[in-house]
C-alpha cells in the first residue's frame, strides 16, 4: 500500500519541535531577540506560512512574544519531559570567558539525563534580576549561576538572595571573599590568587624584581588578581611592585602607550596584564616605541583566549574554565539527587602557566 504524504500541519509541527529544542539548548537564551520570520524562511527552507504558524504555536506556549515595531524574543522556557532534570545556567555573556566554562557544564550534564537552559544578562542588575525570576519560573531543579557581585557588594544581602532561591544553587566563577571561612555556598571557582603568584614567581626565578600588575578596574577577577599579587613580595625577596588599573575605555591603543610610560618611568623589566587583549596592546605599543619583548620588557598575560596570537606569543595564566564548568555541574547534581545529605563543597581550581615567547623563557606548560 503506497505511503500516504505527511498532512501539511506537521511542517510547522516539527519547525516549532526544532526552536523549541535550540531556545532550550540555550541557542537563543532568555530575553534573547529571535531572527525575523524571513529570516528563518532563508534559514531552514519551510514557507512564510510554515513559519508563522509555528511561531503562532510558541506565542501561545509563552515562549515566544512578538513585540510590536520591535520583533520576536524568548519570552519563556519550553516545559521539560517528565522524569528528566532541568538545569538553569545564567551567566554574564556568552563571549571570550564563559563559552568554554558552558561546554564544561555541558560536558557534565551530559552524563546525566539532565537538559540545560540557559540564560545571561549582560552585566546588569536588572536584567539578571528578570532573568533568574524567568528561570525559576520555567521549573528548574537547580541552578548554575554566575552573578553580578562587586567587590564592595554587602555579603550578607547578597547570601539573603541566595537563600530565598528555593532550588539548589552552585555558583560559577564567583565566591564570597569578604566572608572567607564563614561562606556558606557552594561554589566552583578559579584560584585567580594562585594563578597570579604563579605568574609573578616565575618572572622572579628569571631574575625581574620589579614586577608590575596591570589590571581591569570593572572586571570580576580584578579583585582576586590583586589579593594575590600583593601576597607574591610575602614569599619573594627583594620584590618591587606596581599597580596599574585602568577602566576597560581606557585600555585603548594610546592609552597602552601611557601605561608603558609609567613601567618604563618605574624601572618594571616585566609584568602581568589581565587580560588578553590588553598584553597585546601593550606588546604593540613597545613595538611602536622599540622596547624589545621581552627583553626590555617581559610580559605575561592573564586570561589565555588570545595569547597565543599575539605578536610575540603571551605566556599567560590559564584558568581551567571547562573544568571549571564541568565539576561546576557535577557538583550541582549531587546536591540534587542527595539533599542535605550532600556536604557543603567549596572548590577552588589554580590556573596553569602556559609559558611562551613572551617572557623570555622556554616554551613549556606548567600542571
Amino acid at each position: 500500500m503506497p505511503r500516504m504524504p505527511e498532512p501539511r500541519a506537521l511542517k510547522f509541527e516539527a519547525l516549532a519541535s526544532d526552536l523549541r529544542r535550540a531556545i532550550t539548548a540555550g541557542t537563543w537564551p532568555l530575553g534573547s531577540r529571535l531572527p525575523t520570520e524571513q529570516q528563518f524562511v532563508e534559514s531552514t527552507g519551510y514557507s512564510l506560512s510554515t513559519v508563522r504558524r509555528a511561531i503562532d504555536i510558541l506565542t501561545e506556549e509563552g515562549v515566544v512574544e512578538r513585540r510590536q515595531g520591535s520583533g520576536m524574543y524568548v519570552e519563556g522556557l519550553p516545559r521539560r519531559k517528565r522524569g528528566s532534570l532541568t538545569i538553569g545556567v545564567l551567566i554574564p555573556d556568552t563571549s571570550l570567558y564563559f563559552p568554554r566554562v558552558l561546554q564544561g557544564i555541558e560536558a557534565g550534564l551530559s552524563e546525566s539525563p539532565a537538559s540545560l537552559t540557559l540564560a545571561t544578562y549582560g552585566y546588569d542588575a536588572e536584567v539578571e534580576k528578570t532573568a533568574l525570576q524567568k528561570l525559576l519560573d520555567s521549573g528548574v531543579d537547580g541552578l548554575l549561576i554566575t552573578p553580578l557581585v562587586s567587590e564592595t557588594a554587602k555579603p550578607d544581602s547578597f547570601l539573603e538572595r541566595l537563600e530565598a532561591i528555593p532550588v539548589p544553587t552552585v555558583l560559577v566563577e564567583r565566591r564570597l571573599h569578604a566572608l572567607d571561612h564563614f561562606d556558606p555556598t557552594e561554589f566552583v571557582c578559579s584560584n585567580h590568587e594562585g594563578g597570579v603568584l604563579r605568574a609573578v614567581t616565575h618572572l622572579h626565578s628569571m631574575g625581574h624584581r620589579r614586577i608590575a600588575l596591570c589590571t581591569r578596574i570593572e572586571s570580576a577577577p580584578a579583585g582576586a588578581i590583586r589579593r594575590g599579587y600583593d601576597e607574591a613580595p610575602r614569599y619573594l625577596d627583594a620584590l618591587e611592585t606596581l599597580v596599574i588599573s585602568k577602566s576597560s575605555q581606557e585600555w585603548v591603543r594610546s592609552h597602552a602607550d601611557g601605561v608603558l610610560t609609567e613601567l618604563l618611568a618605574a624601572g618594571v623589566t616585566a609584568t602581568v596584564v589581565f587580560g588578553d587583549r590588553e598584553a597585546t596592546l601593550l606588546e604593540i605599543a613597545c613595538q611602536r616605541r622599540g622596547i624589545r619583548v621581552p627583553e626590555d620588557l617581559a610580559i605575561v598575560s592573564y586570561d589565555d583566549e588570545l595569547a597565543d596570537v599575539a605578536p610575540v606569543p603571551l605566556t599567560a595564566v590559564a584558568p581551567a574554565k571547562h573544568r571549571v564548568g564541568r565539576m561546576a555541574a557535577n557538583l550541582l547534581l549531587a546536591r540534587i539527587a542527595e539533599g542535605d545529605q550532600s556536604p557543603v563543597q567549596q572548590i577552588s581550581i589554580i590556573p596553569r602557566l602556559v609559558v611562551r615567547e613572551s617572557c623570555g623563557a622556554a616554551k613549556q606548560s606548567d600542571d
